[in-house]
């Protein structure tokens, strides 16, 4: 488990240093890189598009710098002023930096809500998150929302369901469970009547295992597949917007708890919650560096089955379960 990662999500809330004063409007908004999760997050107060005048906003990582530069070049020649924010690059190709890792989402978004002059949103979401930091922290051991729900996703296979005006979510927890979590899930996009009726219908054991998490407010759709999946999955779960809350603060709130949801759910696969050492190295190919020199190749040992008996056997005595050299269980001779 990664303290490290668990400090800074606990100080996080407030910690947004960069510019709070508006740009000239009309806005444009585009994300590239570690900045496309902000981007979509954002939609809520300005829509992803380029602009033709005004300030256009280019968000984006290293690894994305070409695809930056191109957004940058076709708003400037269309007559906007441009502003790029990125988590790192040169200094002629930068307005604002912000620091990178799983938690820059924070930073671009803030950046953005302060940009396009929604500062009380940007305030409005710190104070969610400062709450959700008190109820969330590793010290609260009882009534923790995000280890509860850590403990009902663990072992399972999360669908990830959210209304049409909140699909960053999905998008944001997909990110956050693979990045943090280092777990697979499964974003149900688009209209879900027809993926919860059909999916589990030609082998209904693909069910088993698996948790609805609906992300949000439910609308009629999502209450409609909420019954349809009653009966054909393991589990629903509605992880309700805090407080009441709505728009931006809404969903950057959500995004935040997810983020307490994937380091915990870490912790008990026993994984690290820190960055996988191959991103690094993926992301440093894509900014230019040498492939021969990155080893994109994880070590074999790291590629080996998980070991299902022993995760899902805590209160259970082993002594009698042999493990093969691959880790797969068979009966004593």
């Amino acid at each position: 488990m990664s303290t490290h990662l668990l400090t800074l999500l606990e100080t996080l809330p407030g910690s947004y240093s960069g510019p709070a004063r508006p740009e000239e409007g009309p806005y444009g908004l585009v994300g590239s890189g570690e900045g496309t999760l902000a981007a979509h997050l954002a939609q809520t107060l300005v829509a992803s598009s380029l602009t033709r005048s005004g300030t256009q906003f280019v968000l984006s990582s290293p690894d994305a710098a070409a695809l930056a530069t191109d957004y940058a070049d076709l708003a400037s020649v269309a007559g906007a002023q441009v502003r790029r924010v990125a988590t790192g690059g040169t200094p002629e190709e930068i307005d604002t930096l912000v620091p990178g890792g799983p938690l820059a989402t924070y930073h671009f978004a803030q950046f953005v809500a302060h940009a396009t002059g929604h500062s009380e949103d940007a305030q409005a979401a710190d104070a969610l998150l400062a709450d959700l930091a008190a109820r969330c922290a590793p010290h609260v051991t009882d009534n923790n929302p995000a280890r509860d729900l850590a403990w009902s996703l663990w072992g399972r296979t999360p669908l990830l369901l959210a209304a049409p005006d909140a699909d960053a979510l999905p998008h944001a927890w997909q990110q956050l469970l693979a990045r943090t979590g280092k777990t697979l899930s499964v974003p149900l996009v688009g209209d879900p009547l027809p993926l919860v009726t059909g999916a589990f219908e030609a082998q209904h054991e693909k069910g088993d295992a698996k948790v609805a998490v609906i992300l949000g407010d439910a609308d009629d759709t999502l209450l409609l597949a909420r019954e349809v999946l009653e009966s054909r999955i393991d589990e629903i779960i509605h992880v309700p917007y805090p407080d009441g809350a709505v728009g931006y603060p809404a969903q950057l709130a959500l995004w935040y708890f997810g983020a307490w949801v994937a380091a915990y759910l870490a912790e008990r696969y026993g994984a690290s919650a820190a960055d996988q050492p191959v991103l690094a190295r993926a992301q440093g190919v894509m900014s230019g560096e040498d492939r021969e020199q990155a080893r994109l190749a994880a070590p074999r040992d790291d590629l080996r089955r998980t070991n299902v008996v022993k995760d899902w056997a805590d209160d259970q005595d082993l002594d009698d379960v042999e493990l093969d050299e691959d880790g797969d269980d068979r009966d004593e001779e």
